[in-house]
């Protein structure tokens, strides 16, 4: 999750140092705000819902935990590169 947030270059992480990133929840951001509602429109096509960030924070918020499946992951950052290589 945090290599398609490094790597990406309309994804930003919330958090920059690795050492204090956490492993449960994955958080960024996108610098243009527009490109956002985009990202969650597309994300919810694909039946993949609950990522908006905290609403006085706002970006966006990966749930990471034991029962996700790799699938899951893989799925999202499937649609982060797509959608960075088409609006990147």
């Amino acid at each position: 999750m945090y290599n398609a947030i490094d790597t990406l270059p309309v994804f930003k992480g919330a958090v920059i140092n690795k050492e204090d990133r956490s492993i449960m929840n994955a958080t960024f951001v996108m610098d243009n705000a527009d490109l956002e509602k985009e990202f969650l429109t597309l994300c919810k096509q694909h039946n993949i819902i609950g990522l908006k960030g905290h609403r006085s924070v706002g970006g966006f918020r990966v749930s990471l935990y034991n029962a996700l499946p790799l699938e899951s992951v893989q799925l999202l950052t499937g649609l982060m590169k797509d959608f960075a290589n088409k609006k990147g």
